[in-house]
């Protein structure tokens, strides 16, 4: 079989399923969300404040609802905007950065690529180390939007130096790379000659991923962009189904590679660059959970896609749990702790691709 007629039968499994297909993604998806739903719940009532699942849904309920309100006004506000907000923030940053990875894999053809190998953290850290440690805005302008503003810039620059250099996918890692790393250089140079130790401290921390202090504002923005993005790379599916077998099988098929690609790509680092802005730079997740998915659901991105989302979304709820409470009152770094289990998955990933060739 060549490579196009297995394109072919690969873009066939998005056809319309059975019913016993849709009864079996059903209950998985079905299983997903309640398990997601039931970790966010538990994880809030993780900490100093002894608080009962019971509690937390009275509180949503007398938020969003007809219930009324039955805890005292500080465990109210303990729940409602402490804890839920940064949980639901841990779940949207794990589900977007997981299919952010996902695509970029697919799109690449590299299973090692994730949502930072195009130099987007890099360029959203300048940016915010541009606002905190230079003042620029006069205080007028927020270390999230100098992140998203620095994030975009660094993807431009990515964009115009692999179109240049032929726009290939070696091509656009390669040009990943090199944003990345003057990007890199760019943050040293300016926290080493103009921060303080305070500054220094604060920031360093953010860069390593924190998702202390984040309101529903963040919440409401980055779940916004993470929805969008999830029905773009849906719509996406058949051609990312193409994708996987090389550009030439794709063009076969009808698709036009390079418009998709730069559809595609530009949709995840957006994506990227908004959940940067809020949590920092939390690495590993784009890169570990979309091969774990696909151990659960094959290559078939109409079903990788929802299954990957929800894993990353649970991942890192708990991620983030371990971070806030493992050497309470201290906080740690939830970049610390995907780094710390994503670094054995790396390897063992560099061990599997080893294998393959």
């Amino acid at each position: 079989m060549t490579v196009t007629e297995r394109a072919v039968d690969t873009s066939r499994e998005t056809a319309p399923a059975t019913g016993a297909r849709v009864l079996r993604d059903g209950l998985r998806w079905g299983g997903g969300v309640a398990l997601l739903l039931v970790s966010v719940a538990v994880a809030v009532t993780i900490g100093p404040a002894r608080i009962s699942v019971p509690d937390v849904w009275a509180t949503v309920a007398s938020h969003l609802g007809p219930g009324e309100a039955r805890l005292s006004p500080i465990r109210d506000g303990i729940i409602w905007n402490l804890r839920m907000p940064r949980t639901l923030l841990a779940a949207v940053c794990g589900a977007g950065l997981a299919v952010c990875g996902t695509v970029m894999q697919s799109l690449l053809r590299n299973p090692l690529a994730d949502p930072f190998v195009l130099g987007v953290s890099s360029g959203a850290s300048t940016g915010a180390v541009v606002v905190v440690v230079l003042g620029v805005g006069g205080g007028a302008v927020s270390i999230s939007t100098g992140a998203f503003v620095g994030a975009l810039c660094s993807f431009a620059l990515v964009l115009l130096l692999s179109h240049t250099l032929g726009g290939s996918t070696d091509r656009v890692v390669l040009a990943g790379v090199a944003a990345m790393q003057l990007f890199s250089a760019l943050t040293s140079f300016v926290v080493m000659t103009a921060a303080d130790a305070e500054q220094t401290r604060g920031v360093l921390f953010w860069l390593l991923g924190s998702l202390s202090g984040v309101g529903w504002t963040d919440v409401w923005m980055c779940s916004a962009v993470l929805a969008v993005t999830l029905l773009i790379c849906l719509g996406h599916a058949r051609t990312l189904d193409a994708f996987a077998f090389g550009q030439d099988a794709a063009a076969a098929l009808g698709v036009h590679v390079g418009r998709t690609r730069i559809v595609l790509l530009c949709t995840t680092a957006l994506l990227t660059a908004a959940l940067v802005s809020s949590a920092g730079a939390i690495g590993f997740v784009g890169l570990v959970l979309p091969h774990a998915a696909r151990a659960l659901t094959g290559s078939g991105h109409r079903r990788l896609l929802p299954v990957t989302a929800l894993a990353g979304a649970v991942f890192l709820v708990w991620v983030d749990t371990l971070a806030r409470t493992v050497l309470d009152p201290q906080e740690v770094p939830v970049g610390v702790f995907t780094a710390l289990i994503g670094v054995p998955a790396f390897v063992l990933v560099l061990y599997r691709t080893r294998r393959s060739t």
